[in-house]
């Protein structure tokens, strides 16, 4: 009795297994057909809406094609102004470079003149230099009466500037043969000078 009663409740266990399985098995076939019903529905679905927006993006299209035209004659027309403002820099460069080299050809033209005047002015102030001191050395050579009668003709800054040149002896020889003003104001003049000058 025991062994027929567990054989039973072994095979209502089995069926009751069984059940849950059918159960489990039948909820994953109608998931598995809902969800492709609905996957084929909605590719349907965008199948149809994807119909419907080829007309206005056609439209778009078309649009896009005039609005690209326009912008590509505006990029070349752009292009060609930036060219043409290229070309007149690339002149304006070029005009300054020539200016450029010209300037610095006159300035070396200016810096040769320059040294030119200054060797001039060395050569002139040594010739100078030179017949001064000659005819400082013509004036001691002479006899003081004839040099006196010489500087009491010139003007008294003259005469001092030579009498200051001379050796002190021929200076004062002539200076005695000046006219006593004339000699007094080639003193005062020389003395100015030698009080001008720089001592140590």
């Amino acid at each position: 009795m025991t062994a027929a009663k567990s054989k039973r409740q072994r095979r209502a266990g089995r069926g009751a297994l069984w059940m849950i399985a059918l159960i489990f098995v039948l909820s994953a076939a109608v998931r598995l057909a809902s969800g492709t019903g609905a996957a084929i529905a909605r590719e349907l679905s965008d199948l149809s809406q994807g119909t419907l927006d080829d007309a206005p993006a056609s439209e778009n299209f078309c649009r896009s094609d005039e609005e690209t035209g326009t912008l590509v004659r505006a990029l070349v027309s752009r292009e060609k102004e930036v060219r043409e403002k290229e070309l007149m820099i690339a002149q304006k460069m070029k005009a300054v470079e020539l200016g450029k080299a010209e300037v610095l050809e006159n300035l070396a033209a200016l810096e040769e003149a320059e040294q030119r005047l200054a060797a001039t002015m060395t050569r002139s102030q040594t010739a100078a230099e030179d017949d001064l001191s000659k005819l400082t050395a013509v004036y001691e050579a002479m006899k003081p009466k004839e040099a006196a009668a010489l500087f009491e003709a010139m003007s008294p800054e003259f005469a001092a500037g030579f009498l200051g040149r001379m050796r002190s002896d021929a200076a004062g020889a002539i200076l005695a043969g000046l006219t006593p003003e004339t000699a007094y104001t080639v003193s005062v003049i020389l003395a100015g000078r030698n009080a001008a000058a720089p001592r140590e």
